[in-house]
C-alpha cells in the first residue's frame, strides 16, 4: 500500500490494484506549486467534506480520469452538478467496495461548498482490506467519537491533522492516537497557511515522547505503508 502526499490534506492511496485520491485541493497551494494535477490518476476521490481546501480541483481531475468520487450527500451532488458523472453517496456507515470496507466516520468540523450552498456532515475513512487498515480523521478537533475507532478494526496507520487553530494540533493529535490505539501517524492539515505553521522538530519530538511515530511527509513523496 503506497500513501503519496499532495499537501495540506490532499493524499493518495494505492492499494487493491486502485488508485484513491483524498480530498484534491493542490493547484491553491502555493507550497505544492511543482505538482501538476494533470498527471494525478485516480480510480476514486474520497472528500471527507466541503471547503475549497479539500475539493478545489475535485471536478477537474474527476471529469479527466473518469473517477467516482466518494463523499456525504451533499458533496458529491455537488459534484454531479458540476459535470462529475460517477458517484457514490455516503453518511455516516460502511460500505463495501471493489478495495476493501469503507466507513464515512464522524468528524467535528464545518462544511460548505465553493458556492456556498451546504456541505452536509464532515466526516473522515476508515479504510480496512487485506493490505492495510488506514484511518483518515478528516479535519476534526478532538472529540470522543475517536474512541469508537478500535472497535471498528485495529489500525496499522492513521492519517491526521496537526496544525491546530482549524482542527487538532500536536498535542491534541497525540491524545487522539491514544484514543484510536494507533502508534504510527502520518500528519497533515500543516504548513499551508500562516495559522496553521508547525515546528517540525518541536513536533516530532513531543510524538517520540509519547511513543508514537510521526511522519511529517515532504510534498510529493511517496511512502510505502
Amino acid at each position: 500500500m503506497n500513501f503519496t502526499y499532495y499537501g495540506h490534506s490532499c493524499f493518495a492511496i494505492e492499494t487493491m490494484g486502485k488508485k484513491l485520491l483524498f480530498d484534491p485541493f493542490i493547484s491553491g497551494n502555493e507550497l505544492a506549486r511543482h505538482i501538476n494535477i494533470d498527471t494525478i490518476e485516480a480510480d476514486y476521490i474520497l472528500a471527507s467534506r466541503g471547503h475549497g481546501d479539500h475539493v478545489a480541483d475535485l471536478v477537474p481531475i474527476a471529469k479527466r480520469t473518469g473517477a467516482t468520487v466518494i463523499g456525504a450527500y451533499e458533496v458529491v451532488s455537488w459534484a454531479q452538478k458540476n459535470g462529475v458523472e460517477k458517484i457514490h453517496p455516503m453518511n455516516f456507515g460502511p460500505h463495501n467496495f471493489e478495495f476493501g470496507k469503507l466507513r464515512f466516520t464522524p468528524a467535528t468540523h464545518s462544511s460548505a461548498m465553493p458556492d456556498g450552498s451546504y456541505g452536509g456532515n464532515p466526516g473522515g475513512f476508515l479504510l480496512d482490506n487485506k493490505e492495510a487498515r488506514v484511518y483518515y480523521s478528516g479535519d476534526t478537533c478532538l472529540t470522543s467519537d475517536l474512541q469508537f475507532i478500535p472497535g471498528y478494526a485495529q489500525l496499522n496507520w492513521a492519517i491526521l491533522p496537526i496544525g491546530g487553530n482549524f482542527t487538532m494540533d500536536a498535542d491534541d493529535a497525540i491524545v487522539a492516537a491514544r484514543m484510536i490505539q494507533c502508534k504510527k501517524i502520518i500528519g497533515v492539515h500543516f504548513d499551508t497557511f500562516g495559522y496553521i505553521k508547525i515546528d517540525h522538530a518541536l513536533t516530532l519530538e513531543k510524538f517520540k515522547a509519547a511513543g508514537c511515530d510521526l511522519i511529517l511527509p515532504n510534498i510529493g513523496e511517496t511512502i510505502n505503508l
